[in-house]
């Protein structure tokens, strides 16, 4: 995957179009998401599980600095405690997470507006986990449908949370809030 988002990004030099480089961007950074969660795979004493907060510390991390984002003026907070998740799960979770973030970086702050994000991750009932990404900015447009969006990140959105047996839902009374529930998910044998 390294040897991918290497491509992409030699393939970046290359392109004069704006819109052209702003889908390899996106593409890039969907490609990071999965790389670091193999990262932390290598390095971690048990495959099984991985490190969601560490994970969630990275790839954010790495979105700032995409973005070029100044950690003073959006602030992020997180409250993941001891997330540990299997990869069949951390990997849809992480791209959930990329799409919801970079949305927040590219929409919810222009001009330099100060903001914060925040992601959270808990247990809920029933062996179930509930993933809370907000921020304060300037909200999602109250015509935009999230659940049939023209955007291909709200799209992928949906159909990850559907990959994930969760629910997803939005709050757009301070800022944009979306919460989805869902499961973990265990290794099923290919048919």
């Amino acid at each position: 995957m390294q040897v991918i988002s290497s491509l992409l990004n030699l393939q970046s030099g290359y392109l004069k179009d704006d819109q052209a480089l702003e889908v390899l961007k996106k593409t890039q950074n969907r490609v990071k998401s999965m790389v670091l969660i193999h990262q932390i795979l290598y390095k971690t004493k048990d495959p099984a599980r991985i490190d969601f907060a560490e994970h969630i510390r990275s790839l954010v991390g790495h979105l700032f600095r995409s973005f070029g984002v100044n950690p003073e003026v959006i602030k992020l907070r997180l409250n993941m405690g001891d997330a540990l998740l299997g990869v069949y799960t951390a990997i849809p979770c992480g791209l959930i997470v990329n799409e919801l973030v970079s949305n927040s970086l590219k929409y919810g702050f222009p001009a330099g507006k100060p903001g914060e994000i925040r992601l959270d991750l808990r247990s809920a009932p029933e062996h179930r986990f509930r993933l809370i990404v907000s921020d304060n900015g300037l909200g999602l447009p109250e015509n935009l449908d999230f659940r049939s969006s023209p955007s291909l990140g709200l799209r992928l959105v949906n159909k990850l949370a559907d990959q994930l047996e969760g629910t997803l839902k939005v709050d757009r009374s301070d800022g944009t809030r979306f919460m989805v529930e869902f499961a973990e998910l265990k290794y099923r044998e290919r048919r």
